[in-house]
């Protein structure tokens, strides 16, 4: 373990970085007041986080005797899913798969009773939005092999680099967001006592929510194979937003996740924007060093309201609409299109390179974006402007974050 990576800032207080990695530092504050709070034991950041809404994003919490729903925050059950397809990436064609997905995003027209039924889930008022990744840094995205670190563990997960994969990112849309609302009202940012009955009226509601946000990921993922005349399975499923309870320092304490993924339910992805790899890694479930937790993504650099006025200059907007690996990206939204676009993000090779450092993960294949579906367009755009590979670039990246080299 390289300890060069483990930066303590106090007392229960750490961060999982190397000094190469940007950090920004209202991310710190967060973390270090966030620390202060009644009943917290410890506080772990990994290299990807970054500010939230008073707390920050890409961190796991450990609390005696406290729950603090303002730590899981609005998206409960946010997380990602990985399916593996029956689609040859010999046929898989950006612009043809494009113009299939776009739509994904509408009401889904099937029997959400049935759906809602078969999935134990309580009926809701957001039950409309079943089937759709909502907006934000949410995704469906169809991806394609483009190495295999471990092939017998890859292959043990039924997974085949000649198939295209799909992973779906959202979460309990606008259910979580009114149980965080309703405990607000209430409460504000305060926390709620292990064993009471608001305590426990939230867990349950959180409960709920998580259930509801599986099975989002779920009906989106089917959808998506539907639009593109596939079958497939899911591989796998972590939640990066809960509060699960933990036994740690000798007592029972709550582990609340945000934006942080679990090391201890098997292989998780790190995904990276919609311009970048994602990594296939099998965590070390072990670690409580680092809360069971391993990073869930690239983590943003650059706030929302700062990305377009930022990145005019740099890019026209169809540069945006196709990926330096020749991927297409299927957005309507044309600011979302600018919030969401690479250069707002971290590198992911540099995050899981930090991770591999640490021996809180090890990569087990790495996946390249065909087409990254945001929000619809009413027909796929036909920009034609870049979409080159990058591949040596891309080497460097995979190379990099299989060593855990933080260069």
């Amino acid at each position: 373990m390289d300890n060069s990576v483990f930066q303590e800032r106090g007392p229960g207080v750490r961060i999982i970085s190397s000094l190469s990695t940007w950090i920004e530092g209202e991310a710190l504050r967060q973390l270090d007041a966030v620390s202060s709070m009644r009943g917290m034991r410890r506080c772990v950041g990994m290299p990807d986080l970054h500010p939230g809404k008073g707390t920050p994003i890409g961190a796991a919490f450990l609390a005696e005797g406290v729950i603090y729903p303002a730590l899981v925050g609005s998206d409960i059950g946010c997380g990602m899913a990985l399916w593996a397809t029956d689609f040859p990436v010999r046929k898989a064609k950006p612009d043809r798969l494009a113009e299939r997905m776009d739509g994904l995003d509408l009401p889904w027209d099937g029997d959400l009773t049935a759906f809602t039924v078969e999935h134990g889930l309580s009926s809701s008022p957001y039950d409309s939005s079943l089937g759709t990744p909502g907006h934000g840094n949410h995704f469906i995205e169809l991806q394609r092999v483009v190495e295999v670190v471990d092939r017998s563990g890859f292959a043990a997960l039924g997974l085949d680099d000649d198939r295209v994969c799909a992973l779906v990112h959202t979460g309990s849309r606008g259910l979580g967001e009114s149980i965080l609302r309703t405990h607000a009202a209430l409460h504000g940012s305060g926390g709620l006592a292990v064993g009471s009955a608001e305590g426990d009226a939230y867990l349950a509601a959180h409960d709920g929510a998580v259930r509801w946000a599986e099975a989002n990921r779920e009906l989106c993922a089917r959808r998506l194979l539907q639009a593109i005349g596939a079958d497939g399975r899911r591989i796998l499923d972590c939640c990066h937003n809960s509060v699960t309870e933990a036994f740690a320092d000798g007592c029972p304490c709550w582990l609340h996740r945000k934006g942080v993924a679990p090391a201890n339910i098997g292989p998780v992805v790190v995904p990276g924007s919609r311009g970048d790899l994602s990594f296939l890694v099998v965590p070390d479930p072990a670690r409580i060093d680092a809360l069971w937790s391993v990073a869930h993504g690239a983590g943003r650099k650059m706030a929302r309201g700062e990305a377009k006025g930022k990145l005019k200059g740099r890019y026209h907007r169809g540069d945006l609409l196709r990926t330096r690996f020749g991927g297409r990206v299927v957005c309507g939204d044309d600011l979302l299109l600018w919030e969401e676009a690479p250069d707002c993000y971290k590198d992911v090779g540099q995050v899981v390179a930090d991770l591999v450092a640490a021996r809180l993960v090890t990569v087990m294949a790495v996946l390249s974006p065909l087409v990254t579906f945001k929000t619809s367009v009413g027909g796929a755009e036909t920009d034609e402007r870049g979409g080159k590979e990058d591949w040596r670039r891309q080497r460097h990246q995979v190379e990099r974050a299989r060593r855990g080299d933080r260069r």
